[in-house]
């Protein structure tokens, strides 16, 4: 390698370096006091709106917004595809890939589409989002005995019978290496006893942002992607139709998946 090659790239990775670390001082100092004052504004806003108005409109548009401001303000690109492929008057049961923390505000923020998630009861202890989430009435999953799995699903046939749609990460936990684990039947069986169309959803870029690994250092900027691909309509009902969209649904969301992060691996904490 020549010497002109050599001090260009010393010269690139000082660059590097410079843009990392004024970066990061933006954040700590810019953009994380404004995450955070955004954050307790949005929780507010969506307990008292639900309270006293429309708890579809107050239980989606803030957190819409929310998601919307976090990405904008560390100015992350977004590359969504697929929107052609929904019908704004179907309700769906949308599935995705689950990479990383950005995978919220990725879907939160860019979908289009007002829903409700599907989401770990743990969430409801945070303070204010916790209670937040649960005047929205978006759906804790309780799994702690079969009451409370009944109760879970009994909630989100309700949400769905309303004409609202939901989102679901099948695989229940983030990856751990940015690779998909296996998809649990839960959503499945719900589209299949409701008859409802499961759209899958590719997130890329999630996983370069923030890793599970890595909750609680800076965020790292990188491209967002989300693919809506074609939804799967039901085509019977039974355990066999269900599996078969459940196949399906995940050949889709990992064809969309950048190679790198192509191929099962298998989560511990699944």
């Amino acid at each position: 390698m020549s010497n002109t090659a050599t001090q260009q790239q010393r010269q690139s990775s000082i660059a590097m370096l410079v843009i990392t670390f004024l970066y990061r001082i933006y954040m700590l100092f810019i953009a994380f006091p404004l995450f955070l004052f955004a954050s307790v504004l949005t929780a507010l806003t969506t307990t008292i709106g639900c309270q006293i108005g429309n708890g579809h409109f107050w239980g989606y548009y803030p957190g819409k917004w929310w998601s919307w401001f976090t990405i904008r303000i560390l100015f992350l690109p977004v590359k969504i595809e697929g929107r052609e492929n929904l019908d704004p008057k179907q309700s769906y049961v949308f599935v995705s890939n689950h990479q990383g923390a950005f995978d919220i505000f990725l879907i939160y923020g860019f979908l289009g589409r007002n829903f409700k998630w599907m989401m770990k009861k743990a969430i409801r202890k945070i303070p204010l989002v916790g209670l937040a989430c649960e005047k929205a009435h978006h759906i804790f999953v309780d799994k702690s005995g079969a009451s409370k799995i009944k109760k879970t699903y009994d909630t989100a046939r309700e949400t769905l019978h309303e004409g609202m749609s939901v989102v679901v990460f099948p695989e229940g936990a983030r990856s751990f290496t940015g690779h998909m684990g296996k998809f649990r039947r839960g959503a499945f069986m719900l589209a299949d006893e409701l008859q409802l169309p499961v759209c899958p959803l590719t997130i890329n870029g999630s996983f370069d942002v923030m890793p599970r690994t890595k909750d609680w250092h800076f965020p790292v900027w990188h491209r967002l992607s989300l693919t809506i691909h074609k939804p799967i309509f039901p085509k019977g009902k039974g355990t066999e139709f269900e599996k078969e969209t459940l196949n399906e649904a995940y050949d889709s969301v990992m064809a969309g998946l950048s190679p790198e992060y192509q191929g099962f691996v298998e989560n511990p904490d699944q």
